[in-house]
C-alpha cells in the first residue's frame, strides 16, 4: 500500500468514527520519522478508544503492521504508528494542551476534503 493510500485509509477510518478536526501534515523533508502525521480528537475517553480501536482493526485487516500503539488504556492521547503514517488521537482537552499542529507549523497540510470519500 502506498503512503497516500495509507493516509487515505487512516483519514477515512477516523472520520467514519466521528473524529473531529482531522488535520494531516505532510512531513516529507521535515521529519525522518514519518511521511504524514494525522491529528484528530474525540470528546470523551470512550470515543478516543473507539477511534483508535477502529483504525487498528481496519489496518490490520488490510495486512498492515502497527509499529507502535501507545496510550490506549488512558485514552487521552493515543498514538498509532503505521510506518509512513503516524496517527495521534487526542481527547479534546489534551489536544488543545499539546497543540501538535503548532509544533509542526512549518509542515504543509493535506487537503482533507480531497482525501475523504
Amino acid at each position: 500500500m502506498s503512503d497516500n493510500q495509507l493516509l487515505s485509509l487512516a483519514i477515512n477510518t477516523v472520520d467514519d468514527k466521528r473524529a473531529e478536526q482531522i488535520v494531516a501534515l505532510d512531513m516529507r523533508g521535515i521529519s525522518p520519522i514519518a511521511d504524514y502525521v494525522v491529528v484528530c480528537h474525540g470528546n470523551s475517553e470512550k470515543q478516543v478508544q473507539a477511534i483508535a480501536f477502529e483504525l487498528k482493526k481496519v489496518v490490520q485487516e488490510k495486512g498492515i503492521e502497527i509499529q507502535r500503539l501507545e496510550g490506549y488504556d488512558q485514552a487521552r492521547w493515543v498514538l498509532l504508528d503505521l510506518g509512513d503514517v503516524v496517527v495521534h488521537v487526542f481527547h479534546k482537552e489534551d489536544r488543545l494542551y499539546y497543540n501538535l499542529e503548532k509544533l509542526w507549523g512549518d509542515a504543509p497540510t493535506v487537503e482533507i476534503e480531497k482525501v475523504l470519500g
